[in-house]
């Protein structure tokens, strides 16, 4: 595998773990939302990642493939429905919908993408320090 690889992977997982982090700030950020209907109200969101698969299979045997996100799905965990015939949303039967974000969860996939993004520039800055002391060898 070229060097010249390794930043073109790395950067898909930049990418990726970048789209990771804006979508658990999304559900981190409307975790305490609320409203009348569970219609209404918002579903944690997750993104969907696979190996880039067309590239994958012209790829030679041993060789790495970068990530793609396929897509962000909705969370399929039921809403969390509490009884508060005060509050100004409640619904006609006095419940108000508030969204399934598990905040402990969110917040440990955030130190996760963190550090998978740290963990991809550190990747591709070696890259670049090998390559750089690759060029000066041809200059002696």
């Amino acid at each position: 595998m070229s060097l010249y690889n390794v930043f073109n992977i790395s950067g898909t997982g930049m990418s990726a773990q970048s789209v990771r982090l804006n979508t658990t700030a999304s559900n981190l950020s409307n975790a305490n939302t609320v409203s009348s209907s569970s219609e209404q109200t918002y579903r944690a969101r997750h993104p969907v990642f696979s190996a880039e698969l067309s590239t994958a299979l012209n790829a030679q045997q041993g060789e790495a493939v970068g990530v793609k996100v396929l897509g962000i799905v909705e969370s399929d965990k039921p809403l969390k429905r509490e009884f508060n015939p005060e509050h100004p949303l409640a619904d006609k039967d006095g419940f108000i919908y508030k969204p399934n974000v598990n905040v402990v969860e969110e917040m440990a996939n955030m130190i996760s993408a963190s550090r998978n993004y740290q963990t991809n520039v550190q990747v591709a800055d070696a890259a670049k320090q090998m390559l750089s002391r690759t060029l000066r060898m041809g200059q002696g």
